[in-house]
């Protein structure tokens, strides 16, 4: 696993039902080589959405036990139970999603939603470090925040009970989505809110 590198500095101020991320300073990436291009036709069965803390989707492996990785080549999308797409024809299991923030940039360049999952309510392997679906992996994957071909990540770490994912709106944005960091996991290629002592709930528990 590469080191990390340094993140960036972010102010968190709220508008509406997100939290706007005013950035404060930017580092640039280790590694900003142009973004692959996409693969495949678009697809709503790898296509992945950011509404709020409660609807959303995320790309997930569609065999049990099968390792993210692994799935890198055929995840396919989940939504939340509460998702109001009726594109969805996968939901997660309740209690999946143990709770998740949204943030927006304040220029409008990227959404996201970070935190923290209860494995045991999906067909995960617990030990599973985790890996990285993004416009290249599965064929036709897209979030609709930036529409085909627009950057997106998305990491999936049940080892660590954590996801993150961030949709960006323009093509090639390195900066904002860089998707050389597949290694880097969750708190270094989005950092976010991964802690919820509101809710009592942390990823690290």
């Amino acid at each position: 696993m590469s080191g990390p590198s340094k993140a960036s500095s972010y102010g968190l101020e709220h508008d509406g039902n997100h939290q706007v991320e005013k950035r404060q300073t930017q580092t640039t990436p280790a590694d900003t080589r142009p973004t692959p291009e996409p693969t495949g036709a678009s697809s709503a069965l790898t296509t992945v959405h950011i509404i709020d803390e409660d609807d959303f989707a995320l790309l997930l492996p569609d065999r049990p036990g099968e390792l993210i990785s692994d799935a890198e080549s055929d995840g396919v999308s989940y939504c939340t139970p509460e998702s109001t797409d009726s594109a969805c024809q996968r939901r997660v299991q309740d209690g999946f999603i143990r709770a998740a923030a949204v943030t927006t940039a304040d220029d409008g360049s990227y959404i996201q939603v970070t935190g923290c999952l209860d494995v045991s309510k999906s067909s995960l392997d617990p030990s599973d470090s985790g890996g990285q679906f993004d416009v290249r992996f599965p064929n036709g994957a897209q979030c609709t925040f930036g529409g085909y071909g627009a950057s997106f990540i998305q990491l999936v770490e049940p080892a660590a009970n954590r996801f993150c994912m961030r949709c960006c709106h323009s093509r090639d944005d390195q900066i904002n989505c860089n998707s050389h960091q597949d290694r880097a996991g969750c708190q270094t290629a989005i950092p976010g809110t991964y802690d919820f002592p509101a809710l009592g709930v942390s990823c690290e528990e």
